[in-house]
């Protein structure tokens, strides 16, 4: 028996649809349907909804919603060795592989086997505070946001990449971004588009106040730390956009490549360039 925890978005207004076709997909088939209770009572279906669903047996997870959805599945499950897959009913949809006209067919090729797995890199993000140890946050697919709130002062950001010194900012913040990443933020920040199979880092400044501060493209493994002077409390550091903590004038924010993959469901009639033409570029 396929054991398949489906994690549907609340907010997503086409989420009821998707949720009944992919229950009555399954329906005849050898596959136990879970979901987190609270979406499950939400939806109406609380006879598949299971307490604690993080560890209950699960072999693959399926997103209904955009990559947000996703990313916050991946994240979620991180440790368990999940394969997650996005049906997407958001805006663009990089991540999450399945559109509505084929759920079905999808499924069916998750039935039969006929997929595969792309490993995307993690990111792990830490606060160190004076002598304090370093305390982590949190991980990320896309990207780890140093930056300000409201309408505070732009941020005196001190770049350190592997213990050298490479950089100090006066800016709205930066942004560390993984490959997957260099759709979001960072693009919108002026970064370049990075296919996900190169391993590396991304660090792209916001707004920053002089012409010699550019995206800069880092290995994977190097460790990026960065140091906010600044004299106003208003200072935040994000996870995928989903996850913010507040962070003090004079912390360090630290960043690595995590110790574990996120694990992504792809089929082979998808291809990166593809998706960069049709979602990106055709709808700019």
């Amino acid at each position: 028996m396929l054991n398949v925890a489906v994690f549907p978005n609340i907010d997503k207004e086409n989420a009821p649809m998707v949720l009944k076709r992919i229950v009555d997909f399954y329906h005849d088939k050898d596959v136990k349907i879970l979901m987190p209770m609270d979406g499950a009572k939400f939806f109406d279906y609380g006879k598949y909804g299971v307490e604690d669903i993080e560890n209950h047996p699960i072999d693959m997870a399926l997103s209904i919603g955009g990559d947000g959805t996703l990313l916050g599945i991946c994240r979620r499950l991180y440790e368990r060795d999940i394969p997650v897959c996005g049906i997407n009913i958001g805006t663009f949809g990089f991540l999450a592989d399945i559109e509505l006209p084929e759920i079905e067919s999808k499924l069916e090729k998750i039935m039969q086997g006929q997929y595969y797995i792309e490993e995307r890199m993690l990111v792990s993000g830490f606060v160190k505070s004076g002598e304090d140890d370093e305390r982590f946050l949190g991980h990320a697919i896309n990207d780890v946001v140093v930056t300000k709130s409201g309408a505070a002062r732009m941020l005196h950001l001190g770049l350190m990449v592997d213990g050298c010194r490479v950089m100090d900012y006066k800016a709205d913040g930066l942004i560390v971004s993984t490959a997957t990443g260099s759709t979001a933020y960072s693009l919108s920040a002026g970064g370049p588009l990075i296919n996900p199979k190169i391993k590396v880092l991304l660090l792209t400044p916001i707004c920053p106040h002089t012409f010699n501060a550019r995206p800069m493209v880092i290995d994977e493994n190097d460790e990026v730390k960065i140091n906010v002077a600044a004299f106003h409390q208003d200072i935040i550091v994000t996870f995928d956009g989903q996850e913010t903590f507040k962070i003090k004038p004079g912390d360090t924010v630290i960043v690595r490549k995590a110790p574990l993959p996120a694990k992504i469901v792809k089929f082979d009639d998808k291809n990166y360039y593809q998706t960069i033409r049709t979602k990106l570029l055709y709808n700019a």
